[in-house]
């Protein structure tokens, strides 16, 4: 069996711990957000159209998204501390080599060399977290690397523009080597070395089928996802065709959320260590279901008031709830499977993230009645975002009734 690492039991001696794995989310998060903006720079870089340029992105979220449950599990069979120094090295290697691509085939597949590098380092700080925080501090250390993701998110667009501006399009992916470097050291000396891990002879994914909670926060976990990735998808059609903003007007706006998710990360986090992860949970879903019907009706009274106050309800949900729902499925499940159902925590999420880009998408389509939303009325486009928001509430309604509906039949507390 894995040695944990060290657990110091004062909250001060819990930053050599708690840093690296928060830097470490934070690197993943930015490694998504950062490259989008430098997709003009590399269509002209590379005389190539956008349509393959924008494999530059896909490729880093498609390893991402399909060897997350991989990076649990082996993890789990070679040591949680082990395999996330490698996924670190991996990710700082890759880096170099996206920076110093000389073509954009080359640029596509150290992509997802990265990509690879980034599930080991967020599946891996997720098992990590549960495996050190003190008890009693668990939800404020999920918190906490809520807070990293959504730093990482945030500052990818700002600090991409900068780095094209200053060195071309090679900066951004340069920028990121040393940060992983660090984050390896801090990670090194910070975490305590353990041996191997061993693992019982059985199936792997027997736990998940015989735990229905596990799946129940699974689902949970794909429909909150689904519906974050809605407004970053439709938000600016709506914003610029519906309400007639400019690009930079826009940009603000945007920022609104991402900016509100940095600060109610970590109060989340302590929120689920003083009233519990299941009451938190449903307080979170409940604002996420509140914020997505807001969304649907205020902006089409207020205009960009009403918007900006239902995003104010649905992040500080969005937070409660990955807080809460990370915490209860990290905390029940046996020592020996803790990466592997990080790996699928990380999986859910990223499936609702392309659910809610592609589905969701198609929604806003239909109710707008086209989709060349270019040429669209402002009434068609808010007609759009109402019914999908409508749908999205619905979603949200329909992930209380899939978190709570057994205890509620069982008669549970």
């Amino acid at each position: 069996m894995e040695t944990p690492p060290s657990s110091p039991g004062g909250t001060g001696r819990q930053w050599p711990i708690l840093l690296p794995l928060a830097l470490s989310m934070l690197l993943a998060s930015l490694g998504t957000s950062i490259a989008n903006i430098a997709l003009p720079a590399l269509s002209r870089a590379f005389a190539a159209p956008f349509h393959h340029v924008q494999w530059v992105v896909i490729a880093y979220l498609a390893s991402l998204t399909l060897l997350v449950v991989f990076a649990g599990r082996l993890g789990d069979i070679l040591g949680l501390r082990r395999m996330h120094l490698a996924g670190l090295a991996l990710f700082a290697v890759a880096s170099l080599l996206c920076g110093a691509a000389p073509t954009l085939a080359a640029l596509i597949a150290a992509r997802a060399l990265q990509g690879v590098g980034a599930a080991f380092v967020m599946t891996l700080s997720i098992a990590l977290i549960r495996q050190t925080a003190r008890e009693g501090r668990m939800g404020q250390a999920m918190g906490l690397l809520g807070t990293a993701s959504a730093i990482g998110t945030a500052l990818g667009p700002a600090l991409g523009g900068v780095l094209i501006a200053v060195a071309g399009w090679r900066g951004i992916f340069l920028v990121q080597a040393p940060v992983a470097l660090a984050t390896l050291v801090l990670t090194w000396t910070g975490l305590r070395r353990g041996g191997v891990g061993a693992t019982s002879p059985g199936p792997a994914f027997a736990t998940v089928r015989r735990g229905g909670r596990y799946l129940r926060h699974l689902l949970t976990n794909f429909l909150v996802a689904a519906v974050m990735m809605t407004t970053l998808v439709v938000g600016p059609f709506y914003l610029g065709l519906g309400l007639g903003l400019g690009d930079i007007p826009i940009g603000l706006v945007m920022s609104i959320g991402p900016v509100v998710s940095i600060l109610t990360g970590v109060p989340s986090g302590r929120a689920v260590d003083r009233w519990g992860a299941r009451r938190v949970l449903g307080i979170g879903l409940a604002m996420l279901a509140a914020g997505a019907f807001t969304l649907s009706l205020l902006p089409g009274v207020f205009g960009v008031g009403g918007y900006v106050a239902a995003i104010a309800i649905l992040t500080p949900g969005y937070q409660l709830f990955q807080a809460a729902n990370n915490t209860a499925v990290m905390t029940e499940v046996a020592k020996e499977r803790r990466g592997l159902i990080s790996g699928l925590l990380n999986l859910s999420r990223n499936l609702g993230l392309i659910a809610g880009a592609s589905a969701m998408g198609a929604v806003f389509a239909l109710g707008a009645g086209t989709t060349d939303f270019d040429h669209a009325s402002s009434v068609a486009i808010a007609d759009g975002m109402r019914l999908t928001f409508m749908l999205a509430g619905g979603l949200m309604i329909a992930a209380l009734w899939v978190a709570f509906a057994r205890s509620i039949r069982t008669g549970a507390a």
